[in-house]
């Protein structure tokens, strides 16, 4: 291995290793302030504090992964140009694309960890910890599981079953709910086409009631409104939304086969398409964001104070556009794979444009 590419991989790494640990504290710095009290109020010691956010660690770096890997790569340029280091070795006629191609291979052994971490050990925690925060300290249990695009819970005296088409509405599709004796005979079913949520009560639209009588004859009324008190509302239903979170990305690959529904096919597949795109989302920004740095020098004069910001701000708008971009392909609005990767060619086309303009 080269001098010069040994040093440069060492200073990203340098540089890799100081934001994770400057970012990751922040950010744990935060979500204790924020979640400390319900900690306190839920009674729980300080050993299972600590152990949820040390646990969470690997997650928050998920997150951070495409800054971390983009900033890593602007700073170590960045100081290069400031040292003049960047200007002696072009002036010794090594060409600007072996000088970040250290920087690239370090960028794409963070990704490939990245990678790794999310297949083996992101389920494991991130499991550990909602069960923590869900569980032990908001004392959400789940009451059922989703299947084949239907919900199915247990209430403290029935089971419900629906279709939840809108998280955002109290509207439920092809609703039911029944009881059962202890011999688990059903006692009653109503079932609807629609339910929605009044609060304090359920109302039913366009259904039947089916009712056992003393003889354990059952009985049958129809019904185009019909409203009933349960036990439970909306809120009490722990939909685990953060389950996708969960999977490792050979579960999040197998879970599309094993949809029934198109819609819910879209989505998985939106899912696993996200998650993979999320991942390999930081290269593409470091391909623009260095071509970005050395323009900014040349126009501004050798300061990060200006590139970091601007490669900040290109993130954050990748980001966004990248995030609803995914929304509209979950919703069947577009499609799926180039929803996915349409924001990495964009970025990575202009990145190596501009390079190669500056190479010139």
């Amino acid at each position: 291995m080269q001098l010069l590419t040994r040093y440069l991989l060492f200073q990203f790494i340098r540089y890799f290793v100081t934001l994770n640990v400057g970012f990751a504290s922040l950010y744990l710095l935060i979500d204790f302030f924020e979640k400390f009290d319900e900690f306190s109020e839920a009674g729980k010691p300080l050993s299972l504090v600590f152990g949820f956010f040390i646990l969470n660690l690997p997650y928050v770096v998920d997150q951070l992964n495409p800054v971390l890997i983009l900033l890593s790569g602007v700073i170590t340029l960045g100081i290069m140009n400031n040292n003049n280091e960047l200007l002696a070795l072009k002036a010794a006629g090594i060409p600007l694309s072996q000088i970040i191609r250290p920087i690239l291979i370090g960028s794409a052994a963070a990704t490939v960890m990245f990678v790794v971490a999310a297949q083996v050990l992101l389920p494991k925690t991130i499991a550990v910890t909602n069960d923590i925060w869900f569980e032990q300290v908001r004392g959400k249990v789940p009451l059922g599981i989703y299947r084949n695009g239907r919900y199915y819970f247990k209430g403290t005296e029935g089971f419900y079953s629906f279709q939840w088409p809108n998280k955002e509405k109290m509207i439920f599709k092809d609703f039911s709910y029944s009881t059962w004796d202890d011999n688990y005979n059903i006692r009653s079913l109503a079932s609807a086409e629609f339910a929605d949520w009044v609060p304090p009560i359920w109302v039913l639209k366009t259904g039947q009631v089916i009712e056992r009588d003393e003889s354990g004859s059952f009985v049958s009324k129809p019904f185009k409104i019909y409203s009933q008190r349960l036990p439970e509302s909306p809120d009490d239903f722990l939909v685990p939304e953060y389950e996708s979170a969960e999977m490792s990305l050979t579960r999040l690959f197998a879970d599309i086969g094993e949809q029934d529904l198109q819609s819910e096919k879209i989505r998985a597949r939106a899912e696993f398409y996200a998650r993979i795109s999320y991942l390999l989302l930081g290269i593409p920004l470091l391909l623009l964001g260095l071509p970005i740095l050395i323009l900014s020098y040349q126009k501004w004069g050798r300061d990060l104070s200006i590139a970091i910001p601007v490669s900040c701000f290109m993130a954050f708008v990748a980001w966004g556009t990248w995030g609803a971009l995914q929304s509209l392909a979950k919703a069947g609005y577009v499609m799926v794979l180039p929803s996915a990767f349409i924001v990495h060619l964009l970025f990575s086309i202009i990145g190596l444009y501009l390079l190669k303009k500056q190479d010139l």
